[in-house]
């Protein structure tokens, strides 16, 4: 290797750096944002601009009354308000059932431990599109069509979270569990005063993803929901491209969209830096 090769700001130490690190990294991060900022763009658009030939990327004029259209044609606050309902609901309660899981896959000696983590690991595996009928079978036997529970109940299972948090405490400082063991701390109270506190991004990243999950779900809420006062935020955009049907609604459509996005891109930004600390915190030990 030339002394010009082993320098790193070389030439070609630059070019390989860019090939392999900025680009790739650049060609991603315009995959996510162009499609989200023609989105944002086009729900300022008259409907001109939305359905001509040529492309136009900055409205001209800027039209904000879209978002007033699309506000009046559904029921976006009823909408706004099961939504927010069913995600605090649901991802708090899958939070909190995937804490207790994992806290007893690892803490808590029972036999047949191994064979629960397979059973969890298993669903995992099974695409929630094959559970739909079975569980709107289940739940229209109990009644639950058009409520809150019967939207809620059947995603509380969460394999991912449990994973993951097993994952989590397993890494945790066994001496810490031991002491408190020690001194009589039971399993609840270490639950909540050592394992909780020591795993906080970890849960957080569960937090985080069971948030965005609830909050953007579409086909179980289309499924069991057809009360329109019941709807979910996204279930409530196909009431408004059904009551905005002519090609000239789009930027009308892409309104209700964002409106439906901002909240949950709001959430998304302000933890967004537990994502990487709670993903890598149990990716050392299995």
């Amino acid at each position: 290797m030339t002394t010009a090769e082993a320098r790193p700001l070389s030439r070609r130490n630059l070019a390989a750096t860019l090939v392999t690190g900025y680009v790739p990294i650049l060609l991603a991060i315009l995959v996510v944002v162009l499609p989200l900022a023609y989105m944002i763009l086009s729900s300022f658009k008259t409907p001109a601009d939305v359905i001509t030939r040529n492309l136009v990327v900055l409205p001209d004029p800027w039209h904000p009354q879209n978002y007033a259209d699309a506000a009046r044609a559904v029921p976006f606050a009823r909408l706004f308000l099961n939504s927010a309902i069913v995600t605090v609901v649901g991802a708090g309660l899958k939070v909190l059932l995937a804490v207790l899981t994992a806290y007893a896959l690892v803490f808590v000696r029972f036999p047949g431990k191994r064979y629960v983590f397979w059973a969890v690991l298993a669903t995992l595996m099974v695409p929630p599109q094959v559970s739909v009928v079975p569980n709107f079978t289940f739940i229209s036997s109990l009644g639950g069509q058009d409520t809150y529970w019967g939207i809620i109940l059947p995603g509380l299972g969460s394999g991912f979270g449990t994973f993951l948090l097993r994952q989590a405490f397993l890494q945790l400082p066994p001496d810490v569990i031991e002491a408190a063991e020690t001194d009589g701390a039971g399993h609840w109270r270490r639950l909540w005063r050592i394992v909780v506190p020591m795993a906080a991004p970890s849960i957080a990243t569960v937090a985080l993803v069971n948030i965005v999950f609830e909050w953007n779900d579409y086909l179980w809420p289309l499924v069991i929901v057809s009360d329109p006062r019941m709807m979910t935020l996204p279930v409530g955009l196909t009431l408004l491209q059904n009551s905005e049907s002519s090609a000239a609604s789009y930027a009308i459509v892409m309104a209700g969209t964002v409106m439906v996005l901002l909240p949950v891109l709001v959430v998304f930004a302000a933890l967004q830096r537990y994502i990487v600390t709670g993903l890598t915190q149990g990716a050392v030990k299995g």
